[in-house]
């Protein structure tokens, strides 16, 4: 599976964004996709997962209520509506592929296929 995020770009405070990523290889559909970011001197870090059927979400504490994931099995992406974003959302964004839903859905090494990232800065 081959992952390629898009839809980065610079917001003022309060605004909204909405990131791709599209995804390569045929069993795309079964797979836990997920969002993580990376700001600058900072660890990655755990943003949104969905499961393969979209019918489990979790979403990090920081984002909850404000980010949205998403997917379409039939167009093989994954989306990342983001409302209300603030400075602290400036990273860049990740997304992510694992075979399974893990009971460790949060941590980076869950996934085995990454894509390039997306960088998004939020102006105050």
């Amino acid at each position: 599976v081959q992952l390629q995020a898009s839809g980065g770009g610079l917001v003022q405070a309060g605004g909204s964004l909405r990131l791709s990523c599209a995804a390569s290889g045929r069993v795309f559909t079964t797979y836990t996709l997920a969002w993580f970011r990376q700001a600058p001197g900072q660890e990655r870090e755990f943003v949104a997962a969905i499961a393969w059927n979209g019918y489990r979400t979790d979403y990090a504490g920081s984002v909850k209520g404000r980010f949205a994931i998403s997917r379409d099995n039939v167009k093989n992406a994954v989306y990342l509506q983001m409302n209300s974003l603030k400075p602290e959302d400036t990273a860049v964004y990740y997304c992510a592929g694992a075979t399974y839903y893990s009971v460790a859905y949060s941590t980076g090494g869950s996934y085995d296929y990454w894509g390039q990232g997306t960088q998004v800065t939020v102006s105050s």
